[in-house]
């Protein structure tokens, strides 16, 4: 067999060196990991995730036969939801809940998550999508595994070709992320229409990196052209608010974003904006920082090519 086009077999990957585990969050971050994966645990997990999120101080002090009988779960269950939550056991959980109760007694103020209701006044609602846009970026910085960003970092400033795929809302902050690297001289594409990014993605090789940003992680029109540009080998990446929803498949590095409440008048596209807007700035500095020898001539280049059209007319 012609060893040639073992790159274009379907799941083909080189061999890589086995990464360590990720670390645990830190515990400021508790709070914004249980808005993220609360809605794909099961019904018990997410009583024990919210409890301990709730009450870091009260449950502290729990037994993790404590914490089952209070949450009304086993103890398998408070064993898994710690895991889950990215501690390697109850007791990594338990140290991370008491330096979060300690955070809490020094007087920072509590999170803010509002509902906007349809009477209220522009200033109410000015006030609190202030406060959920605070949040969302808060959680998202907090969640954010580094690790994971320096290595699509990495792959970008490297690449001979960029394409980003996202339908929607997404599809504004693709454009955004792809306008930025086009700046700097990188070769991106923002891809919206599903037929089109698959004709693409077919093209794509090592060397190349292609992005999904998709909230659910289930958006069938940026699943499929992700998958096809892993299958050829590209290195990909999925910013999601659900990073173990069925983009993760196909995704070699997560970025998570943060996952507010959604409200009648506040869908999740608001929310999810803010947050995947604040990764895809993370990836352009970063990856200005890698290539700045080239990226700033290239970025003064195309202020140069545009400055006539900011200038009065005489």
């Amino acid at each position: 067999m012609n060893s040639g086009v073992k790159e274009t077999f379907i799941g083909a990957r080189p061999a890589s060196a086995p990464t360590s585990p990720p670390a645990p969050p830190a515990p400021a971050a508790l709070a914004a990991k249980v808005r993220t994966l609360a809605p794909t645990m099961t019904r018990s997990m997410q009583r024990v995730a919210e409890t301990v999120a709730g009450d870091p101080a009260g449950c502290a002090a729990l037994t993790v036969t404590g914490l089952a009988e209070r949450t009304g779960t086993s103890e398998a269950t408070v064993v898994r939801t710690s895991r889950l939550l990215g501690y390697p056991g109850y007791r990594d959980l338990r140290l991370a809940l008491a330096a979060l109760a300690a955070q809490q007694a020094t007087g920072s103020a509590p999170a803010v998550t509002a509902d906007i209701a349809v009477d209220d006044s522009l200033i109410d609602v000015v006030t609190k999508l202030a406060q959920e846009e605070q949040q969302c970026l808060a959680d998202t910085a907090a969640a954010l595994d580094v690790t994971q960003l320096e290595a699509a970092v990495a792959a970008l400033a490297s690449a001979r070709r960029i394409d980003v795929y996202g339908i929607g809302a997404s599809n504004l902050v693709a454009q955004d992320l792809v306008q930025k690297l086009l700046r700097i001289g990188l070769i991106a594409h923002a891809h919206s229409d599903p037929h089109l990014a698959v004709t693409n993605a077919v093209q794509m090789r090592a060397r190349d990196v292609a992005i999904a940003i998709t909230h659910s992680g289930r958006t069938t029109d940026v699943i499929e052209p992700l998958r096809v540009a892993f299958d050829h080998g590209a290195t990909t990446i999925a910013i999601t608010g659900r990073p173990d929803s069925e983009i993760a498949a196909y995704a070699d590095h997560i970025l998570t974003t943060s996952t507010a409440r959604e409200s009648e008048l506040r869908p999740a596209a608001m929310s999810s904006r803010t947050s995947q807007l604040l990764v895809v700035d993370c990836l352009f500095i970063g990856v200005a920082q890698r290539t700045y020898e080239t990226a700033a001539p290239a970025l003064s280049a195309s202020y140069e090519a545009l400055a006539h059209r900011h200038n009065p007319r005489h």
